[in-house]
């Protein structure tokens, strides 16, 4: 059962932050008949699924632009960093990318680490568009900082409101109180529920987000009666430990979470048994497998490039290029400023993979989300579309 009409259908390498992974020549400013976009994802580390992912969508674009012959008449190239998902060595890339006379930056990806960069590219001017990175505060108005993604306020409701469409009056949720994302989504979730009626029965935190033992928190759930779970959490957790304990404490209710389990699939550990993963469903950017907009063009270059299905941080950096191309065009210039002034124009529609949509006065998109579910398929966890979902119920 949709909640409205859907706005949104449905590895590379990467390089060090001191290095340069794209093919772009030494002088990184963008001058003569070339335009260099600079990026900061996590390349390396548990995030790098998602990092790389990313790169992959930014590259596909590029080279599609550059096809089709460049932004402004000018070939464009990409400047890679790897921020490790790391909060200060994502600093250090985009000093080193601003050094280099970078104007325009995407990234990064977690909030954490993007909330690191947020008032310098204030400071210096710096366009700055993140493709992924939810938090409600990473973007405000009338600065530098864009983004192609929903926020949390958004993404955390539309749990809650789907708790309550099922039927659920008495839920429970595992967090981590300490990490920016997760703990705006817990916020985001506690305030929906408030709205809609819905009793938060059992509340468990942990530490950090590289915690791998949930069996205590998931054994309140069960103790509780609970049988719908908000649990968000990135998926290098989510596919060896979150769920796989949380069956094993004796949960069988629902497991709810957000776009951060999409990559969920390469993390299961071997032997698992994938009966364990039904019932576990998440609010995601896109359906790649839809069949709407300008997903199924995408999805195809994607697998022909990569060999693989694309994962919605590919799509994401995909969408960021082009967002940046269209404000250049608009703006008929790459110059930060100008840029700037482009995206914020709240009258311009974006026609991206993740859905049409136009920027909201804090340079958020207004555009919908989907539900997707894992479900055990022989021998792998495969997708499907649970719900898709435009604006939220008022009650």
């Amino acid at each position: 059962m949709a909640f409205a009409m859907a706005a949104c259908g449905s590895s590379g390498s990467g390089s060090s932050a001191s290095s340069d992974s794209s093919g772009s020549d030494s002088s990184s400013s963008s001058s003569g008949d070339t335009i260099v976009i600079g990026s900061i994802t996590p390349n390396t580390g548990g995030f790098a699924t998602a990092g790389l992912a990313c790169v992959n969508g930014m590259d596909l674009a590029v080279e599609e632009i550059n096809a089709a012959g460049g932004i402004n008449g000018k070939q464009v190239e990409m400047k890679h960093m790897d921020d490790q998902m790391d909060s200060t060595e994502c600093l250090n890339a985009f000093n080193s990318l601003v050094a280099d006379g970078v104007s325009c930056i995407v990234g990064s990806l977690a909030s954490s680490n993007t909330s690191a960069i947020t008032d310098a590219a204030n400071e210096e001017e710096t366009v700055l568009i993140t493709p992924a990175s939810t938090a409600d505060s990473i973007t405000t108005e009338d600065d530098y900082v864009f983004r192609a993604c929903y926020a949390d306020s958004f993404q955390g409701a539309i749990a809650a409101a789907y708790a309550k469409q099922q039927g659920y009056t008495d839920v429970g949720v595992v967090y981590c109180a300490a990490d920016t994302y997760s703990k705006g989504l817990y916020d985001s979730f506690k305030t929906a529920c408030e709205k809609y009626g819905i009793n938060i029965a059992a509340e468990e935190s942990v530490a950090t987000m590289d915690v791998q033992d949930y069996t205590n928190q998931f054994t309140s759930m069960v103790n509780a009666g609970v049988e719908f779970v908000y649990a968000p959490f990135y998926y290098d957790s989510v596919g060896p430990y979150v769920i796989p304990q949380a069956r094993a404490a004796g949960y069988t209710g629902i497991i709810m979470g957000e776009d951060g389990y999409d990559g969920t699939q390469g993390y299961v550990a071997e032997g698992t048994d994938l009966s364990v993963y039904n019932n576990v469903l998440w609010t995601n950017h896109f359906d790649p497998s839809g069949t709407e907009g300008k997903v199924p063009a995408f999805t195809k270059a994607y697998q022909d490039k990569f060999g693989e299905d694309p994962i919605s941080y590919a799509a994401l950096g995909y969408d960021c290029i082009y967002m940046l191309k269209q404000a250049m065009e608009k703006a008929g210039s790459e110059e930060a400023s100008a840029v700037r002034d482009a995206l914020a124009d709240t009258s311009e529609v974006y026609d991206c993979v993740t859905g049409k949509f136009s920027l909201d006065e804090t340079g958020t998109p207004v555009k919908g989300a989907v539900i997707i579910e894992f479900y055990a398929d022989g021998d792998k966890i495969s997708t499907k579309l649970k719900d898709t979902v435009d604006e939220l119920p008022d009650s």
